[in-house]
């Protein structure tokens, strides 16, 4: 039978990959996926698989699903061109997102799906600095959370206990690890940037309550208190939060081994793991 090892809650700045080249290995954004990066591999993931909300890249206006996802035997990346990333040709697990996808329909939720399909930077940035030889097949699983109306946070966290339910019925013997790709508060390219710069945390003292809950395991006060109108005050993409809370729902509600903020991006590197 399958078996989820871990969850990780990662950032995907686009630009973090070229800082890195810029500033050297002994920088934070280094030194924060590196350790990520080493408790990945002590989990010794066979797949992940990863809740990401797509920049109108995978997806657009005219076809906008709430959730759906990549089912294929490999997918391209990045679609985006984030500077210092090369071209990825990246290994998936088609059988178990069919079955992780009919699980859910099964529970009730309309979960679409793509093929030969690309994926941008929410997906490429965290494989990039986790695991850059691409080794470890990859299921993207997209949340629509940058263009409301948003799915709740609720939803969100059930979907993740359904896409757990579904994987643990895998009768492969499978070690699966799951991710969450995403901010807590962030604005990028609107009126909340901070001066000089193309981003800005309108919400700081959201991100520090988002963390302080999960960190607490309140699980429920953060699906309460994660509504669309908060998510969207603390920035136009803060409803990638949602990646992280069907992450949660997927692991059950577990202590972290620790949660590491990056107050100055709206976000943090999280690590759940106990096999």
């Amino acid at each position: 039978m399958a078996q989820i090892v871990g969850g990780f809650g990662v950032p995907h700045t686009p630009i973090f990959p070229f800082f890195v080249k810029r500033d050297g290995p002994d920088c934070e954004i280094a030194r924060l996926f590196g350790a990520q990066k080493a408790e990945l591999a002590a989990v010794r993931p066979d797949v992940i698989v990863m809740f990401d909300t797509d920049h109108l890249n995978t997806f657009f206006l005219d076809n906008l699903p709430i959730f759906a996802m990549g089912v294929d035997k490999s997918f391209k990346a990045p679609n985006d061109e984030p500077r210092e990333v090369p071209n990825y040709l990246v290994p998936s697990a088609p059988d178990l997102a069919a079955h992780i996808r009919q699980a859910g329909i099964a529970a009730g939720f309309d979960v679409g799906m793509t093929q030969a399909f690309s994926v941008d930077h929410s997906v490429t940035v965290p494989l990039h600095f986790l695991t850059p030889d691409m080794h470890v097949p990859v299921i993207p699983f997209f949340i629509s959370g940058h263009v409301p109306p948003l799915p709740s946070a609720a939803r969100c966290y059930a979907l993740g206990q359904a896409v757990g339910r579904a994987i643990e019925a895998w009768p492969d013997s499978k070690r699966v690890v799951i991710m969450g790709s995403g901010s807590f508060s962030l604005e990028v390219g609107g009126p909340r940037m901070a001066p000089g710069r193309s981003d800005g945390v309108p919400d700081p003292d959201w991100c520090v309550r988002v963390i302080k809950l999960m960190e607490q395991q309140q699980i429920d006060t953060l699906l309460k208190e994660a509504t669309e109108h908060q998510m969207l005050k603390a920035g136009n993409v803060g409803g990638e939060l949602l990646n992280w809370i069907a992450m949660l729902g997927a692991i059950g509600n577990r202590k972290p081994n620790y949660i590491a903020p990056q107050m100055a991006n709206g976000h943090a590197y999280g690590v759940w793991r106990w096999n």
